[in-house]
């Protein structure tokens, strides 16, 4: 299994393209969904992302931006102005966004694509913490340019923008997640980017093999003398590589991606508490509390009643990280 899919996997758009936004100067957008996740890829000319608090960064046509919440953001065309980074309701031009808002301009200007200034965003609300583990070492904004599967795929996205076929919204969100997930990859190889210490080690010839495999069987008694077998090497060999790449040891690690595995079952109501310990490796459900407890700061019972109660909050907030 490649565990870049299977990390990203339960990611999906809410079902919202903030899309067909036609903008003409001067103009600010301001999203203040919470969204753990924006993508923002402008179909026509340029703006300038301005997170709060942080750097004003230019995002031109033929680049991809996502921006990590769940703090507010602007897309702005001049974040000299304090229009860009005012609280809506104190500047004229501002224009505050949440999911679901038709951004078609207030006074008719323009259509579809025509415009000086076309945006298309989608929202993720991130709530599952397997994607969690990756999505965290993201910085507040990124900024890649359209390169190899991405390029082509925008082009569709502008193509399919307008069209009336039926499960046109729902093509509109998978070609998003698939945007999502090309600017990720893309991010990801590039020398600025700071993936997680476990992402890099995916590659190494010792500590790699030793990862795929807790990966694609996480409820097997993994042993560090297997998981050595698995590279090829000796115990001491695996335990001072993977310690070196990933900052834990193969035994850590394996517990610690049992937990998070844990915390999304646990969301599951179907599923009890033993039923979930074995999936994830344990025998009986009073070892697996204790190590979800110990690594958690919870029992599982309790992060169930907490999971529960979120889900059922209107307007949950994302995930701190």
């Amino acid at each position: 299994m490649d565990v870049f899919d299977e990390l990203l996997r339960g990611v999906r758009g809410k079902g919202a393209v903030f899309g067909r936004s036609v903008l003409w100067p001067p103009w600010s957008l301001r999203f203040t969904d919470g969204a753990y996740l924006t993508l923002c890829l402008p179909m026509r000319g340029a703006g300038w992302i301005v997170p709060e608090g942080g750097e004003p960064r230019r995002l031109a046509f033929g680049e991809a931006a996502i921006v990590r919440g769940p703090a507010p953001f602007t897309f702005t065309d001049d974040p000299e102005n304090s229009a860009g980074t005012t609280v809506p309701g104190t500047a004229p031009g501002v224009r505050e966004v949440r999911w679901g808002d038709d951004l078609a301009p207030p006074d008719g200007h323009g259509s579809e694509l025509a415009g000086p200034t076309v945006l298309l965003a989608a929202a993720y609300d991130v709530q599952a913490e397997v994607p969690l583990r990756l999505l965290r070492a993201l910085p507040p904004v990124l900024v890649v340019p359209d390169e190899d599967d991405c390029g082509p795929l925008r082009d569709y996205l502008v193509a399919q923008i307008g069209g009336a076929r039926p499960g046109h919204q729902i093509v509109l969100d998978r070609l998003l997640d698939w945007m999502l997930v090309c600017t990720l990859r893309d991010w990801f190889d590039r020398p600025e980017a700071e993936p997680p210490g476990w992402y890099g080690a995916l590659g190494d010839e010792v500590a790699g093999p030793a990862l795929r495999a807790m990966h694609e069987d996480p409820a097997h008694p993994w042993t560090t003398a297997e998981l050595a077998a698995r590279a090829g090497v000796s115990r001491t060999t695996l335990a001072k590589r993977f310690t070196e790449l990933v900052g834990d040891g193969p035994v850590a690690y394996l517990t610690e991606w049992r937990m998070t595995l844990a915390a999304d079952l646990l969301t599951r109501p179907e599923l009890t508490v033993a039923a979930v310990a074995r999936r994830v490796g344990y025998a009986d459900a009073f070892g697996f509390s204790a190590a979800f407890k110990r690594l958690r700061g919870e029992s599982p019972s309790a992060y169930r009643q907490e999971a529960s109660a979120a889900a059922r909050a209107p307007g949950r907030a994302a995930p701190a990280g």
